[in-house]
């Protein structure tokens, strides 16, 4: 196809776009539709592709011009056949195993934490080559429990990244310490390392790394950063399931790692969660926490410290016991996709797969995350973008929202007692992280656990948009 047809493709639209018409609009009434660039119109999300046209000077607007797309070259959002028409894997997978343990938990008539919470616990450190492990609930009283071990209270702060789920900035306020946001390295999508000595102060009572996404943050730096100020680290690993960082796997290298086990995770139970620790009077502290204060090891019920009840259940021990099985050859299955999909998109240009640091070994890939350019998509926003890949049969996230900026965390300060405690209290700015927020793109794990041809399929989608935007 020569060039001059090419740059007609862009401005080719159905007949059916205006609605049973035999002739384009009119000049003038194009005139009325320049807007510096596409518009996604009405309620069935048609893009104006005659909009687009007015901007490209260089495409003729001669009705004998705009001539309809075949069905398979037309994006599906303007009723052309999508590059996918079938679902991708559902999550969570599972077999016989996970019912037939389901009913032994309900015939044992033992239903609260037990024999299969320990069985789980020895299990799951052991897979990560911890000393301790202690399941919890879910992945926020996991990272509640280690932040009450270390002591984390009132008037001390607690240095997180500005691009994490809200439950990270959650456990901090509910300890009534201060979240001091850190911004992001938009490469990696990880807190930028470089910045967290600067963010400490003589309140900071310990550094909250997240592995975002499954890629472990930069450890080196944090974990130097911290032994230098005489800093404990708590790593988020709630995303990380076997992720590596030289080697060793996340949530062993910090004072406590903590792990979530939430419906989406790539281990799961519905609702979970994990807190590791090489440390005994850590573990020893956290697991007394979980359990309402409760001393253990001694005859009589003793309450040593404040605590909650943070406890797993055999219930969900159970499913994570059969789900375990399947975590390994699924992890392999994402990291062989994840990869092969990074040598398509790569070289799209637009698109910015996430960069991984130096020192990881292992990615978990419970998210694949790429950075969005609009420019040059020919200045189709994101959004819209997001809505063209969803209906080629490409689900598709926009990521999280700069949670520095959340009005829950004004409202928080502005509250009595905040105001008692932090009555200067320090706004970070995290502008990186603001421009990331408006270029992320987020697929599921679930997607990288087929076939290698759903990643051609992906790479399609996107590359059939960028035809038509470029």
């Amino acid at each position: 196809m020569d060039a001059q047809n090419r740059r007609f493709r862009a401005a080719r639209v159905s007949k059916r776009f205006y609605r049973g018409r035999e002739t384009a609009p009119s000049r003038s009434r194009l005139g009325t539709e320049r807007s510096g660039q596409a518009r996604l119109v009405d309620a069935t999300g048609l893009i104006s592709l005659y909009a687009y046209a007015m901007r490209r000077r260089d495409i003729l607007l001669s009705a004998p011009a705009l001539m309809a797309l075949t069905a398979d070259e037309k994006l599906a959002i303007l009723g052309g056949s999508p590059v996918r028409k079938t679902p991708f894997p559902s999550w969570p997978v599972v077999g016989p195993g996970e019912e037939e343990t389901l009913g032994k938990v309900v015939r044992s008539r033992r239903w609260n934490r037990n024999a299969l919470t320990r069985t789980f616990e020895e299990t799951w450190a052991k897979s990560l080559g911890a000393r301790y492990c202690l399941a919890t609930m879910n992945g926020t009283s996991a990272l509640f429990a280690a932040l009450n071990a270390l002591g984390v209270g009132p008037g001390d702060e607690v240095i997180v990244p500005a691009y994490t789920f809200v439950a990270t900035i959650n456990t901090v306020l509910m300890c009534h310490a201060l979240p001091v946001f850190v911004d992001t390295d938009p490469a990696t999508f990880q807190i930028d390392a470089r910045k967290v000595e600067g963010a400490i102060s003589p309140r900071t009572a310990c550094i909250l790394p997240v592995h975002l996404g499954g890629s472990p943050a930069d450890l080196d730096t944090i974990l130097a950063v911290a032994a230098k100020h005489r800093l404990p680290v708590i790593e988020d690993a709630c995303q990380a399931h076997f992720a590596e960082w030289r080697g060793k796997k996340v949530s062993t290298l910090g004072t406590f790692g903590a792990f979530s086990f939430q419906a989406t995770k790539n281990l799961n139970c519905g609702e979970g969660g994990a807190l590791i620790s090489n440390d005994e009077g850590m573990y020893e502290a956290a697991r007394s926490f979980h359990d309402c204060g409760r001393s253990h090891g001694r005859a009589a019920v003793e309450y040593i410290s404040n605590g909650a009840n943070l406890r797993m259940t055999d219930f969900q021990a159970g499913i994570l016991l059969e789900q375990l099985t399947r975590l390994e050859q699924q992890s392999r299955v994402r990291e062989s996709n994840a990869r092969y999909l990074t040598s398509l998109l790569s070289k799209i240009p637009g698109i910015q797969p996430a960069k991984m640091h130096e020192g990881c070994t292992r990615n978990a890939y419970h998210l694949y995350m790429l950075r969005y350019d609009a420019s040059k998509f020919g200045g189709l926003s994101r959004e819209k973008f997001l809505k063209a890949l969803s209906a080629e049969g490409v689900p598709c996230s926009p990521g999280y929202r700069p949670l520095n900026k959340e009005q829950f965390l004004e409202t928080t300060f502005q509250s009595r007692g905040w105001k008692r405690l932090y009555p200067d209290i320090r706004r970070n700015e995290c502008p990186e992280n603001d421009r990331l927020c408006q270029e992320a793109v987020w697929f599921t794990q679930n997607m990288l656990i087929g076939p290698k041809e759903d990643m051609d399929q992906i790479a399609e989608a996107i590359r059939k948009i960028g035809l038509h935007w470029s």
